[in-house]
């Protein structure tokens, strides 16, 4: 599968490289991203690239190769952005790019249980050091955990329903597999609810994912530490897909324009243009958001 880079043309609208300025990607994926800047911040610009999911530094490793003297690649957290900038003497930063989506790669071939659209175990790591798994949450979480896990990173309007018999088939046997928990939350919902445009599985699924990469408290740590490291006239962007982390965003920039720290250059968050969401449905929840340090 190709991946396809999410709003591309407004990442580079909002970000604009120029030659020789220097620029991190916090979340590298494929490195989509990471080409357009660096066809444009040449011949002696850098990029910095960090990413979580060793798998995922070798696969922009790969896909970067032809930029291989102005590219730095770190498997790590974003939230290590600034002791990663020093160690590496990555100065001055002109722009910082933070995509919180997942990869296509990560969705259609990591095998980790991201998808209810094949059978896989339940993962759902970006990073395979961290001991908490969906699996894990899924059978061993008592019952309020769960419906406050499905409410408050998944808006599942149904989550006591899905809690409930979540615990009532564990007792019976273990939840492991995507299927398992797509039929669990299949029983758990109305019938006139299964047929939606959004796929009746797919808010305790973001749920999960979010609860076992700690997703919301990451990105309220890297935010704060992204705009610290950047120079003046440095642009932070930021995408994200669903509305607790645009809200994130959101607020963390107003309150930087408050204290006369940053332009927005966004007033409202910038989507997807109906061309983009054909080609990539993928693209449909995103909102991009960006600021420029004064």
């Amino acid at each position: 599968m190709t991946h396809i880079p999410v709003l591309e043309k407004e990442v580079l609208k909002y970000l604009d490289p120029k030659p020789n300025e220097n620029f991190i990607d916090g979340t590298i994926g494929e490195g989509g991203h990471a080409i357009e800047i660096l066809k444009r911040n040449g011949p002696n610009g850098l990029l910095l690239g960090i990413d979580l999911d060793y798998r995922q530094i070798d696969n922009s490793r790969s896909n970067t190769a032809q930029f291989f003297k102005r590219i730095i690649m770190v498997n790590d957290s974003y939230l290590g952005i600034k002791d990663i900038v020093t160690k590496e003497n990555f100065h001055p930063v002109n722009g910082i790019l933070l995509d919180l989506g997942m990869s296509s790669w990560q969705v259609e071939e990591s095998n980790r249980g991201f998808t209810f659209k094949k059978n896989e175990f339940l993962d759902m790591r970006y990073n395979l050091q961290n001991v908490l798994t969906a699996e894990k949450i899924i059978n061993e979480y008592p019952e309020q955990e769960l419906i406050k896990i499905l409410k408050d990173y998944g808006q599942e309007h149904f989550a006591r329903q899905i809690a409930k018999r979540i615990c009532k088939e564990r007792k019976k046997r273990q939840i492991q597999s995507t299927f398992q928990l797509k039929d669990i939350i299949s029983l758990s919902v109305p019938p006139r609810f299964r047929h939606g445009a959004i796929n009746y599985a797919t808010r305790t699924f973001q749920a999960l994912r979010i609860a076992v990469n700690g997703e919301l408290e990451n990105i309220k740590k890297v935010l704060p530490v992204a705009f610290q490291s950047l120079t003046i006239g440095g642009r932070l962007v930021v995408i994200s897909f669903h509305s607790l982390e645009d809200r994130l965003v959101k607020n963390f920039f107003k309150e930087k324009e408050k204290e006369e720290l940053v332009k927005i250059l966004t007033k409202k968050p910038v989507v997807a243009s109906l061309k983009e969401v054909s080609k990539n449905p993928r693209s449909r929840s995103a909102k991009l958001r960006a600021i420029i340090k004064v």
